[in-house]
């Protein structure tokens, strides 16, 4: 009895390790403003793994950032992705915001966006919901900076709007 209880247990620690590669579901976001150029600029750090699963799922087919020849795919499914799940308004008004590249960083991705020039923003408001279309527990931290100030907010599915003032 005790080795059929001891193989059981083997059996369920090394099974939970070749499925599960984090247990939770998390990206940041961090909304910097710059006051020399007066834009925002974004960083979206999120899983490799997940990244690549939630732009297949959006679009219907594989992608591999490890590999070179997915690199105009991904540009473009990143910065469509990015304007879909990340929207970014100021006093009243959205901004546009651009899609600036991408860079892979061991495990994770970081997604670079710049906004359109604004002058003195007070009133922040912002749709994050990088990767909702493929977890329903996924938590997005989003850090908003002005001039030094941080003001933070855990964002958790199906949460995507966050309201700072400054």
């Amino acid at each position: 009895m005790k080795k059929i209880l001891f193989l059981f247990l083997c059996l369920i620690a090394f099974s939970s390790f070749t499925d599960i590669k984090h247990p939770y579901h998390v990206g940041s976001v961090e909304i910097n403003y710059n006051s020399k150029s007066k834009t925002f600029e974004i960083t979206g750090r999120f899983f490799l793994d997940d990244l690549e699963n939630g732009l297949a799922k959006k679009y219907g087919k594989p992608f591999h950032f490890n590999d070179s020849k997915y690199k105009t795919q991904l540009d473009a499914a990143i910065k469509n992705y990015s304007s879909e799940y990340f929207k970014l308004k100021t006093n009243n008004e959205f901004l546009k915001v651009n899609y600036v590249g991408y860079e892979e960083d061991n495990e994770s991705v970081n997604i670079y966006l710049e906004s359109e020039s604004v002058s003195n923003p007070q009133k922040i408001e912002a749709a994050v919901s990088f990767l909702y279309n493929l977890f329903d527990d996924q938590i997005n931290l989003v850090h908003i900076i002005i001039n030094g100030t941080r003001k933070s907010e855990k964002l958790t599915y199906p949460n995507r709007y966050l309201y700072q003032q400054f």
